[in-house]
Order: C-alpha cells, then sequence, then structure tokens
C-alpha cells in the first residue's frame, strides 16, 4: 500500500511561493531561514519529510516543527522563531521609559558640561541617579543595555540633525508668489515661441566668499602604475575672496554674472544695471531673489525710481532660500568648477569665473523647477 500523509497539505500562494523560491536561493539571509524555505517548497511539491531530511542533511524532526509551524501559523511566519519565554526582566518597563526621558534632555540641563549625550556618559549619569529617581534595577546598568533601551524607544541623542525654522508670518503666500512665477514659466516654455514674452524671468542671488587659494608646491600630476591620483601639498596661501552676483534666465537658461569684490548696494545696482543694458527696453524683468539687505536699500531704490515699471522683485520668505533656483546653479559650480580649485590671485580666480560663465552660456541649460507646481496650477481659477 503506498505511503499516504497524514499531516495537511501545504497549500502556497502565487506570491508567498515566489518568495521562499527567492529566499531558498538567496546567500544573504539568515540560513534557518534559506533551510525553512526549502523545507516548506519541498513539502508543497510533494516531497516527503524523510526525503526533506535527507537532502538538507537534518533530521525529521526539525522538519516537522518547521511544516508544524507554517500549516498553524501560515508560511511567511515560519520563517523566524517563534518567540521564547527567555529570563525574567530584571529592568521595570518605568526604569526603561526613565533612560528614555533623560536621553531626550540635554546633559548641560542635568549638570554635565557635555552638549550631547554619549552611550558611556548616560550610563554614567544612569547609575549615579538611578536610585534616588526610585529605579534600583539600572544600578549596574552598561553600555550596550542602554544602546538597546535608546534602540527600543527609538531615540539616538548623540545624533543631530539640522531643520530651518519657518520664522517669516507670510511664509505660505510668499511661496506661492514665488511658485506661481515658475508656474507661468513652465507655461510659456508649452508654447511655440516662448521668446516672444514681453516679460523676462530671472532667478537671482549672490555667492560670497569664493576664496582664491593658491598652493606653495606644485600639484603633482597622475602616473600611470605609480601615483593614480592627483598629489597636492597641504600648505596654502589665501588671496582673500570674491563675489558671484548672478542671475539665471528661466526661459533660455543663460546665466548673467558678475564677479566683485563684495555684495553691496553698488554692486547689486551695477548688476541691475548690466540686465538693463542686456535686454530690450519693452521687456518688463521679474526676478526672484531673497531678502538681503541690499535688495532693499535705500541706494537700490533709488535706482528703482529711474526706470520705472523696469524691474519686478519677488522675494522668497525668510529662511527659504531653497525656493530661489539659482542656488541649484551654485551648488552644481562647487561641485565641479570650484572643486579644489588653486589660482595665484584674485585676478585670475575672476578671469576662471567669467571664463566658466562663458562656457556655460555657449550651451545653456534650462533649469526646471517641479516642487509644488501642480498644486499651484490646481488653485488657478
Amino acid at each position: 500500500m503506498p505511503f499516504q500523509r497524514t499531516r495537511p497539505e501545504l497549500v502556497l500562494e502565487p506570491e508567498v511561493r515566489t518568495q521562499l523560491v527567492t529566499l531558498s536561493k538567496t546567500r544573504t539571509a539568515p540560513l534557518s531561514q534559506v533551510e525553512r524555505a526549502q523545507m516548506m517548497l519541498g513539502y508543497a511539491e510533494g516531497e516527503s519529510v524523510s526525503a526533506i531530511a535527507r537532502r538538507l542533511h537534518t533530521n525529521r524532526p526539525r522538519v516537522e516543527r518547521c511544516l508544524d509551524k507554517a500549516l498553524q501559523l501560515g508560511p511567511l511566519a515560519a520563517l523566524k522563531d517563534l518567540p521564547r519565554s527567555g529570563r525574567p526582566a530584571t529592568i521595570t518597563p518605568e526604569a526603561r521609559a526613565w533612560v528614555t526621558a533623560l536621553a531626550c534632555q540635554k546633559p548641560k540641563d542635568l549638570g554635565c558640561s557635555y552638549e550631547l549625550w554619549t552611550l558611556r556618559l548616560l550610563a554614567d549619569h544612569v547609575q549615579r541617579h538611578c536610585e534616588a529617581a526610585g529605579h534600583p534595577s539600572l544600578r549596574q546598568v552598561a553600555r550596550g543595555t542602554i544602546s538597546k533601551l535608546l534602540t527600543e524607544g527609538e531615540v539616538q541623542p548623540h545624533r543631530i540633525r539640522y531643520y530651518l525654522e519657518r520664522r517669516d508670518p507670510d511664509f505660505e503666500l510668499k511661496m506661492a508668489q514665488v511658485l506661481c512665477v515658475y508656474h507661468e514659466v513652465a507655461l510659456l516654455r508649452r508654447q511655440e515661441d516662448p521668446d516672444s514674452s514681453l516679460t523676462a524671468y530671472l532667478s537671482y542671488d549672490e555667492k560670497p566668499g569664493i576664496q582664491a587659494i593658491e598652493n606653495l608646491a606644485p600639484d603633482l600630476p597622475p602616473v600611470p602604475g605609480e601615483h593614480p591620483q592627483l598629489a597636492r601639498d597641504h600648505q596654502y596661501r589665501r588671496h582673500g575672496t570674491l563675489s558671484l552676483l548672478a542671475g539665471i534666465d528661466l526661459l533660455t537658461g543663460e546665466v548673467h554674472g558678475m564677479v566683485a569684490d563684495r555684495h553691496r548696494s553698488r554692486e547689486f545696482v551695477a548688476f541691475l544695471k548690466l540686465l538693463d543694458i542686456g535686454y530690450p527696453p519693452a521687456i518688463k524683468l521679474r526676478i526672484i531673489l531673497d531678502n538681503h539687505s541690499a535688495h532693499t536699500s535705500k541706494e537700490t531704490r533709488a535706482y528703482l525710481a529711474t526706470r520705472p515699471n523696469r524691474f519686478e522683485f519677488i522675494l522668497t520668505p525668510t529662511h527659504g532660500s531653497w525656493l530661489n533656483l539659482i542656488e541649484a546653479f551654485f551648488a552644481k559650480m562647487a561641485k565641479t568648477m570650484l572643486r579644489a580649485i588653486r589660482v595665484s590671485s584674485k585676478a585670475e580666480l575672476k578671469s576662471r569665473l567669467q571664463q566658466y560663465l562663458r562656457e556655460i552660456n555657449e550651451a545653456p541649460v534650462v533649469f526646471r523647477w517641479k516642487y509644488g507646481i501642480e498644486p499651484v496650477a490646481s488653485r488657478q481659477p
């Protein structure tokens, strides 16, 4: 009489079968999970428990435990070990919560000189103050235990994640104004002749503090087979800094730039005069820029009064410089042209910056803003 199973059949859904097949062939998952996946696949295909045990070089009870768990809890749940009772916990839930609460405070607020916690510092503080706080179970707590408690509480007091506080009460309104400009630019690009627009859209900002650094020793070029990298001496000489005042035309991608020693009102007015010369008189210039004092100074307003209806400023919110698209151009510039740059003087640095702008304008890149455009479009009447 042929052998008949007394254990129920294991039915695998297509998605579950695919996961088990993938897991049974992987080399990165735990070995126990790989073997359990192979056991369940073999049993689902009609292989006997004894045959599975021989093929995997294990014993029948181990295969039977895996199959019984799969039949009771499901194939995916059978891949992992069931929770065990383990040793009774010695640290009470209240003590765990107290450690987490300590980690959420600054050490300096608790009488320490440190600004941030370390595992050793927090463990020492817990050991010294646990009994007074009513948690004697923490008397001999170690750094490893503190690390586990912080992981359970999802707290990382040794790390800092920076954020930008919104201090402008009209942040949403100003952001909507900037996004509306980007939306207008996107609509103009879809037209057959966007250059026929009577308005030019620019994104402007300054990049100050570009350092003119000179090597004291010459760079050594790479040598194949010996020195694969450029060699540079650590010492250098600083010749000062320059500022780049730049505005990018959002329709054409052309960059208008001016290099100066500083970026005061007089330099900003000089840049506006360059724009005034560079565009036809009938064109209105709408410029997105930040809240730098030079953009709204008395000197700037005096110049704007001499050119009525020529310029229109759209100011980004305070702490909202990320809304200014020119920042993407500056970021690209810092990662490419300015990366590890060395010059012999400020004059050379100025010449290199002007050459870079000419090279960029030979094949302009149109920067496209995408964030928040669709919500703005949906709010249009």
